[in-house]
């Protein structure tokens, strides 16, 4: 299976960056190995504690650069324009092909191709509003 770059911001502010082989929106718990040196062991991560996680490009990433968050004419979009509204006030924004209030999580694309961030899954119960736009 291939190894995803992720980076994990969990409901308490903590950030974890590493890679995954086993992440499934229906699984509550998948594993990481944390990006140190030496490798050190896989974690068990449970999805309950998360507000989101960010399947990335590179795991260094680019802390100066804003992402955009509007929607311009000039990029196309696949799926529905939706915006997040988490509990402590990020706000992101992208499309969706999944989002369902019932469910644990969606997978939301950014609105910026130039993101870091290929695509998110959004754990619902971190959320405050969820609005298709």
């Amino acid at each position: 299976m291939a190894q995803n770059k992720i980076v994990i911001r969990y409901q308490d502010g903590r950030l974890l960056k590493g890679c995954t082989d086993d992440f499934f929106p229906n699984k509550e718990i998948f594993h990481v190995t944390p990006q140190t040196t030496p490798p050190s062991k896989p974690l068990e991560i449970r999805v309950s504690e998360l507000k989101a996680v960010f399947f990335v490009k590179d795991l260094t990433g680019d802390s100066k650069r804003q992402d955009l968050n509007e929607f311009s004419g000039s990029n196309p979009s696949i799926g529905r324009k939706i915006k997040v509204i988490f509990k402590d006030g990020e706000i992101l924004m992208g499309t969706t092909q999944g989002y369902q209030p019932n469910r644990p999580g969606f997978f939301l694309v950014p609105v910026d191709p130039k993101s870091n961030n290929d695509r998110c899954f959004v754990v619902s119960a971190s959320t405050k509003e969820v609005l298709f736009i």
